[in-house]
């Protein structure tokens, strides 16, 4: 079922109705870094929420397969429509990502970054099933302790960013999580 919930974008952001960020523009440093490490291997993506493109088109700049996208905003999936036009290799899931598993096939990377999601702590046991023999796999991290949700080994780099005054997001680091899964 798709969430119906409106959104309301800026230049800067993408703000839920209910006032909260879902995403903003001056996160291009934490996306590109996250398409790096996901895109190390090339071969077929899996990336679990849109949101304003940057990830998604940090990721297009390498040379992979497939790029494979879920999203279950209406609004969102309109604005990944357009941009995924041009784009021959990306293939688009409409829906909750846990409610799309079989829709998924196996990735050698995959970027988890979804807003309000309370299934997100499930997605660690879905990992094998989506991985090829080695996945990098990254995920947006609000505190370091979101990582062990999934159990696995995950280790961290640290992003400068910067934000604008009093956003409550970060200071001037992000610690990326950087998870490699070998089956």
């Amino acid at each position: 079922m798709m969430k119906s919930v409106n959104v309301n974008f800026t230049n800067k952001s993408i703000i839920h109705s209910n006032g909260g960020i879902i995403m903003h523009s001056w996160e291009h440093p934490i996306m590109q870094n996250k398409a790096e490490w996901i895109c190390q291997d090339g071969g077929d993506i899996l990336e679990i929420g849109f949101g304003m493109g940057i990830s998604a088109t940090y990721i297009q700049q390498y040379s992979i397969n497939s790029h494979t996208i879920c999203e279950i905003n209406p609004q969102i999936l309109e604005k990944l429509y357009n941009w995924a036009q041009d784009k021959p290799n990306v293939k688009i899931i409409e829906g909750d990502w846990h409610q799309c598993i079989d829709k998924m096939g196996t990735y050698d990377g995959m970027l988890i970054d979804t807003y309000g999601d309370i299934n997100f702590s499930k997605f660690g046991s879905f990992i094998p099933q989506l991985s090829n023999n080695i996945s990098y796999i990254t995920w947006w991290n609000s505190y370091k302790n979101d990582c062990e949700t999934f159990g696995y080994d995950t280790k961290f780099k640290s992003i400068k960013v910067d934000p604008p005054p009093n956003d409550y997001y970060f200071d001037k680091e992000y610690l990326s999580p950087q998870l490699k899964y070998k089956k």
